[in-house]
C-alpha cells in the first residue's frame, strides 16, 4: 500500500562485506562509533525518513542472527522488512536484495551501511531526481588533482579536476530500469563498480546530487578517528 503519495521507495542496505582492511575480529558494519554500531546509525537515519516505505538489508549469512538481535531489534528498526544474505560480490549482494522489494516498488534506493552519516535531505533529493530522471546517485566535487597512469609508475595524464566527481551513496532508481540491468548484467557477466553503471551501461545517464563530505565510507581503522570526530560536531 501507497501511503500518503504516489510512490512507493524500497531501500537496500548493502552491510554484507567483511571489512578485511579493519584488521579486527568484528566485521566494521557492527563497530561501535561513540557506542552505538555503524550499521545501527546507518539504518536508523532510513528509518526516520518518512519517504522510505521499507528496508531490506543484505548481511553476511552468518551475521543474520546477530544483526537481528543486535541491530534490527535492539534499536527498534520497525521498517526492516527483511535481512538477506549476501552474495559473492557487492553486485551479487544488492541483486539478492532488489529480488525481496514489495511488489509495488517505484522507486528502489541502495545505499552502503557503512556510510552512516547520510541524512534525509539528501536521501529525499536523491528520491526526487530518481523520479524525475530514472537515475541518480549523491556525489561530491573531487578536492584533490587526479592523475591518470596507465603503468603504476608514471603520470599519463593529468585530468580536470573541475570535471570530476567522488561518487558515493546513496543511489537511487526507478524500480524497473535497475532491475533490468542487473539481470543484463548478469546475462552479459559484467560485473560494475557501482549500481548506476549498470543502467549507464543500458544507456540511461545518471543524474548527480551533491553530496558532503561527511558521508564517508567507514573502511578502515582512521575512519573510525573520522567518524566519531563527526558524531561529536553534530551533536
Amino acid at each position: 500500500m501507497k501511503i500518503g503519495r504516489e510512490f512507493f521507495v524500497s531501500a537496500v542496505v548493502a552491510a554484507a562485506g567483511k571489512g578485511t582492511r579493519m584488521n579486527m575480529d568484528i566485521n566494521k558494519q557492527y563497530i561501535k562509533v561513540c557506542g552505538i554500531p555503524v550499521l545501527a546509525r546507518t539504518l536508523s537515519v532510513f528509518e526516520q525518513c518518512e519517504l522510505i516505505d521499507e528496508v531490506v538489508v543484505v548481511v553476511n549469512d552468518n551475521d543474520i542472527f546477530f544483526c537481528k538481535q543486535n541491530i534490527v531489534e535492539a534499536y527498534d528498526l520497525k521498517k526492516v522488512k527483511l535481512l538477506v544474505a549476501g552474495g559473492a560480490e557487492r553486485q551479487n549482494s544488492v541483486y539478492n536484495g532488489l529480488l525481496q522489494l514489495n511488489k509495488d516498488t517505484d522507486v528502489v534506493i541502495i545505499h552502503d551501511g557503512a556510510r552512516p552519516f547520510i541524512n534525509n535531505k539528501i536521501i529525499a533529493e536523491c528520491i526526487q531526481a530518481a523520479l524525475v530522471h530514472g537515475v541518480s546517485t549523491v556525489a561530491v566535487p573531487v578536492k584533490d588533482t587526479i592523475k591518470l597512469s596507465e603503468d603504476g609508475d608514471c603520470v599519463n595524464k593529468t585530468l580536470e579536476r573541475g570535471k570530476l566527481w567522488a561518487v558515493q551513496t546513496p543511489q537511487a532508481f526507478k524500480y524497473d530500469i535497475l532491475m533490468g540491468a542487473h539481470k543484463r548484467a548478469a546475462q552479459d557477466g559484467f560485473t560494475g563498480t557501482d549500481d548506476t553503471v549498470l543502467a549507464e551501461r543500458l544507456g540511461y545517464r545518471t543524474r548527480l546530487v551533491m553530496g558532503s563530505y561527511n558521508n564517508i565510507k567507514i573502511t578502515t581503522k582512521e575512519d573510525l578517528a573520522f567518524a566519531e570526530a563527526i558524531v561529536n560536531s553534530l551533536d
